[in-house]
């Protein structure tokens, strides 16, 4: 029998497993002390745990954290790393540092099923789900690569595949992150879950009381435009997708984010700006407008700089927050849409 990974077992789960293998349920809060916040993954090295239950769990289970196959730096300081899987399969992560904040883009899928027609991702397809393991995994493993007094301080979700289509392997692990007692104690705020807009997922999300940041690609204003370039789009159109979003729990202060990639002569003229404006009012919003990072066969290109700031001028006359965020990571294949990692054969 094949020894289960405890890496993205809840502490609760991990009190379970105590008390089948004989003992108190204080040992599995033990035991998750160890693994999420002492991140110590050797279980011998548990001292306080006792040596027969070290024993009884070794059999029955260990604690892996990813190695990269692969790990890319860049220009800009981040550093793209590739994880190999047991089946072959590969994903990415990004570390992405700026001053005194280290940000980790994590993947939630192998690929993604929701062919974006500007994101590289797209174009592999949906080969699986990752598991909560998987991902947070991927947190365990860059913090392991940093220098001893660093640290990642937020995680988006951003990285390879569609989040709220991975549901529940996303909420344990986003348990895990937020767990302030037993679990890697992130803030809530840390964290941004970005999605297409699968409206069953945001509605779902709301519910769980996690109060982690909400990061919606729309990318367009129309359904018009947004449908062709998005082909969830057919299936919640804006109408649908603003409605949830207005329906949205959001804590003191906290704001939706809108990702919009610009894309020249597609969606990036004042009228399109306008449209933008009328769309988000009366939600408490944040634009971040992303220039298009290019990708080999990719059929769009990035507007020029002035066309870049003129959209965002309008935006930000009309009273809404809004930033141009250049991606990092674009000379290593990082950046936001670039990821895409080989499928096994």
């Amino acid at each position: 029998m094949s020894r289960v990974n405890l890496v993205g077992f809840l502490p609760a789960e991990l009190e379970d497993l105590a008390v089948e293998l004989g003992a108190s349920r204080y040992r599995g809060r033990q035991l998750a002390t160890w693994i999420y916040r002492k991140r110590v993954f050797e279980l011998e090295a548990m001292s306080d745990l006792p040596k027969d239950f070290r024993g009884r769990l070794g059999e029955r289970a260990v604690v892996e954290v990813p190695e990269p196959e692969r790990v890319t730096p860049s220009q800009d300081g981040s550093r793209k790393l590739v994880y190999r899987f047991a089946d072959g399969n590969r994903i990415s992560s990004v570390v992405m540092p700026d001053d005194d904040r280290i940000t980790l883009c994590v993947s939630t899928q192998v690929g993604c099923g929701f062919e974006c027609r500007f994101c590289l991702t797209g174009v592999m397809g949906l080969e699986r789900n990752l598991t909560a393991g998987e991902i947070v995994g991927q947190v365990l493993g860059a913090n392991r690569l940093l220098a001893p007094d660093q640290h990642v301080t937020h995680i988006v979700f951003m990285g390879m595949g569609e989040p709220l289509a991975n549901y529940a392997a996303l909420v344990t692990s986003l348990r895990i992150l937020t767990d302030a007692k037993l679990g890697l104690g992130y803030s809530p705020r840390r964290i941004t879950v970005s999605t297409v807009g699968l409206v069953p997922g945001i509605e779902k999300l709301g519910r769980e009381a996690l109060k982690v940041n909400l990061a919606i690609s729309l990318h367009a204003a129309s359904d018009e435009v947004r449908g062709p370039l998005m082909p969830v789009n057919r299936s919640f159109d804006l109408k649908t997708l603003l409605a949830a979003l207005r329906r949205y729990p959001l804590a003191h202060r906290q704001r939706i984010f809108f990702e919009y990639v610009l894309l020249e002569d597609v969606n990036d003229s004042p009228d399109d700006a306008a449209r933008l404006v009328r769309l988000l009012r009366g939600i408490r919003a944040k634009v971040n407008l992303i220039p298009f990072n290019d990708w080999e066969g990719a059929e769009f290109r990035r507007p020029p700089l002035p066309r870049i700031l003129a959209f965002q001028s309008i935006l930000l006359d009309a009273g809404l927050t809004t930033t141009v965020r250049w991606s990092k990571g674009e000379d290593i294949g990082a950046a936001c849409g670039q990821l895409r990692e080989p499928v096994p054969a």
